[in-house]
């Protein structure tokens, strides 16, 4: 992104639920630019599985940006965080510029994880 477009912010105390899993919500992504953020996962068994952090630097909610599908995880604030939010319009207006077979691809990345993310927590 160049450094001239202005990008959303957002605040997040400790604890804050940034989505839940299952939520369609807004079509967005998030940078972290300070904080950490936990991902978790409802089990078969109806527990709460973390799958992992999210320090600043990193990237997360980027599936549902890409295929609009429900939110796979639920995404909490563990330590006081700013998120910049990555809108669908932002990623369509870089996109459009990209070889379609390159759109095609990151549908299919995407699928992929979410079907490997559904089977590695349902034997845990």
């Amino acid at each position: 992104m160049a450094t001239h477009e202005v990008l959303d912010r957002r605040v997040y105390a400790p604890g804050e639920v940034i989505f839940k899993e299952g939520e369609m919500g807004r079509r967005c992504a998030y940078l972290v630019e300070s904080g950490k953020i936990e991902i978790s996962k409802k089990a078969a068994d109806g527990t709460d599985k973390v799958l992992g952090y999210i320090p600043a630097g990193g990237v997360f909610g980027e599936m549902a940006l890409v295929d609009n599908k429900p939110r796979m995880a639920k995404a909490r604030a563990v330590a006081g965080s700013t998120l910049i939010i990555v809108t669908e319009a932002t990623l369509e207006e870089k996109l459009r510029k990209t070889d379609p077979f390159i759109r095609g691809l990151l549908n299919i990345f995407v699928r992929n994880i979410r079907d490997m993310t559904d089977q590695i927590i349902n034997r845990v």
